[in-house]
């Protein structure tokens, strides 16, 4: 028996394949059509053993459906653009475009070499004019439909790439890609307006039950973040524009003692105007704002924050309420002001046990009386109202309801939903990217 010789045979099907263009798709009418798309690779140089093990599933896939009578379009091409190719060129002197073209041709010729079913007369380069065009093309719509907008916004910047870096991309509070240290910054960015598809994406998950895993659906749930509450304006004294906050918890707002305001809240410098102490305010905010936003909100990260100088009025009560800045609170979720109950929430327990603000009981569970006094923790569950005048006695669930009713009566404030998902910021500030075209 003749010894089988893999670099022989493989090479004379492939050049057999090549030369007649066996995977090259062309309509069909009639036929059942499959479209069978691993991930563009980014042209790194050399494929790995992850490519192969990638593209030999989705080649195993595209094959199998060919065999079923399906006109499979399967296509690749290079996901070109990026930071790592414009770090690689100044390494090495020479354009980005150079270093991608040159790694996209031997690259090719490897999975070329992998025998792969892709129509190759479709190959694309995310790099290609004639690619972002559309994309740019899509820009200008979003931009006209209001879905595309720039705004400031502090974001995660690495001084050495000279770039902002997504959370992801930041690492123990270093930049994935070169290790040196991240710092906060704010620039003006472009955003796409993610969150006007929340309700949309919610609904489509619901389409989903039994095709996709339950932990994967709860996953995305809690990544969009629906919360239902209530927008409650509290008269800042002395100040024109009252503070606005969202509350999942319009039942504990008898129990507001102080207000916390996020190191980045925009009226942070009317709150602390005329206060003697505002150069201590300010330099505990510029402190706080070295930490990552998510080291910040670690349960074992010590509650810290300083008063303002300011007050504002709980209009439910009539008290005066001070308000300060703690770095716990983040601008990114609801408006950046929280108020605070310590009876009902642990962090609020927390900040005020350290720095002797009042607790407030107005929750009381069934068959118990809370003393404040002796609290070790919040109270965060279910009971009955209290010190909550037109609303004692009432199940506090129930209670939510009547309270954002009388609220809106009062012109105080209104019922509202909020989302944990946030706009995508889209700006990178480097040459090697689709221009933005604007």
């Amino acid at each position: 028996m003749e010894k089988y010789d893999p670099e022989a045979i493989e090479l004379k099907w492939q050049k057999y394949w090549e030369e007649r263009n066996l995977y090259q798709v062309r309509e069909e009418p009639g036929k059942a059509k499959y479209y069978c798309l691993e991930m563009f690779p980014y042209p790194s140089g050399r494929i790995h053993m992850g490519h192969v093990r990638n593209y030999s599933i989705g080649d195993v896939v595209a094959r199998f459906m060919s065999m079923r009578g399906y006109n499979v379009l399967h296509p690749m091409g290079w996901d070109a653009f990026g930071l790592p190719a414009e770090n690689a060129a100044i390494q090495h002197g020479v354009h980005p475009a150079k270093w991608t073209y040159e790694n996209i041709d031997y690259m090719r010729k490897q999975l070329k070499r992998l025998g792969f079913s892709y129509d190759w007369s479709r190959e694309l380069a995310t790099c290609d004019e004639e690619y972002y065009r559309w994309e740019q093309k899509i820009f200008i719509q979003m931009l006209e439909k209001g879905l595309a907008y720039r705004k400031k916004s502090h974001v995660n910047w690495c001084e050495h790439c000279y770039t902002v870096l997504a959370n992801e991309q930041v690492e123990g509070g270093c930049c994935w890609r070169c290790g040196n240290e991240v710092v906060e910054k704010e620039l003006e960015q472009w955003f796409f307006k993610t969150t006007h598809y929340a309700e949309e994406l919610l609904e489509g998950l619901e389409k989903l039950k039994g095709c996709w895993p339950e932990s994967v659906l709860t996953m995305q749930r809690n990544w969009i973040g629906r919360s239902e509450g209530a927008l409650i304006r509290f008269p800042l004294e002395g100040g024109e524009e009252p503070i606005e906050v969202f509350t999942t918890r319009p039942d504990t707002v008898y129990g507001v003692t102080f207000m916390s305001v996020a190191p980045e809240y925009p009226r942070l410098g009317e709150l602390v105007e005329g206060n003697p102490n505002r150069d201590q305010v300010l330099a505990f905010v510029e402190r706080v704002k070295e930490q990552s936003r998510r080291e910040r909100t670690m349960e074992e990260t010590e509650k810290e924050g300083i008063f303002t100088g300011s007050y504002c009025v709980n209009p439910f009560t009539g008290e005066r309420v001070p308000v300060y800045v703690a770095n716990f609170v983040l601008v990114e979720y609801g408006t950046g002001a929280i108020m605070a109950v310590p009876a009902h929430d642990q962090r609020d327990f927390e900040f005020a046990k350290k720095y002797g603000l009042p607790i407030r009981v107005v929750i009381q569970p069934s068959g118990e009386e809370l003393d404040p006094e002796r609290m070790e923790g919040a109270y965060e569950e279910d009971g009955v109202l209290v010190n909550s005048e037109r609303f004692t006695g009432m199940d506090n669930r129930e209670a939510m309801e009547a309270i954002v009713r009388y609220m809106e009566e009062q012109g105080w404030g209104k019922g509202a939903v909020a989302y944990r998902l946030r706009d995508w910021g889209i700006s990178r500030q480097r040459y090697w990217g689709a221009p933005i075209p604007v």
